[in-house]
């Protein structure tokens, strides 16, 4: 009766440690300034409140610099690899579940690519940004499933970028650097709305 009992002891201890590592077993990774570049545009990421990124099922780490170029490499890779995505709360900077978290959307909201999203870890935070701007709407990760994913020509004309020849960052599937005109190996940009 006693090796019983220890044996559905131990099977059960099992059990639960299976279930606690599958919780949250998909981790986000710090940014690195100095090393880290977007995985679709090639931009030098920034450590701040647009940076996103991908946790594929085998554990490598895919970042971006703005949620527009995660969708990307989403539509052109699929989702069946993906362990994770995270973006980032706008305020606090703090990696959040993709799925889990409020959008607000203009297209004059300013992003490092022009995607104009920015993601909250809470709706009321969203909606206080949306009012602080005076525009905008409220998304959800379910919202931007169906997003048409435009990028505002006239924002990245603003900061430098060469999209003569793009036909949406967005809206299409290549997404070849020479293409874009926009890369800089070891240069940063500014989105020009980075809260410091």
């Amino acid at each position: 009766m006693n090796k019983k009992i220890s044996l559905l002891a131990l099977a059960l201890v099992f059990v639960l440690t299976l279930a606690a590592c599958g919780g949250e077993k998909y981790e986000a990774q710090a940014i690195n300034e100095e090393t880290d570049v977007c995985v679709i545009c090639k931009m030098a990421i920034k450590d701040d409140q647009y940076a996103t990124q991908i946790i594929t099922k085998d554990g490598q780490s895919l970042k971006f610099d703005d949620i527009g170029c995660l969708n990307t490499w989403k539509k052109e890779n699929g989702t069946e690899t993906i362990g994770a995505a995270f973006v980032r709360d706008f305020d606090s900077k703090q990696w959040l579940r993709y799925e889990k978290a409020y959008y607000a959307y203009d297209p004059t909201f300013q992003t490092p690519m022009a995607y104009g999203i920015v993601s909250f870890e809470k709706e009321e935070n969203a909606k206080a940004y949306i009012a602080e701007q005076g525009k905008g709407t409220l998304m959800s990760a379910d919202d931007l499933a169906s997003h048409s994913w435009a990028v505002n020509h006239e924002m990245m004309d603003m900061h430098g970028h060469d999209h003569s020849d793009d036909q949406g960052h967005g809206e299409s599937d290549t997404h070849g650097q020479e293409e874009h005109g926009h890369v800089e190996e070891s240069g940063t940009h500014d989105g020009g709305g980075h809260a410091s």
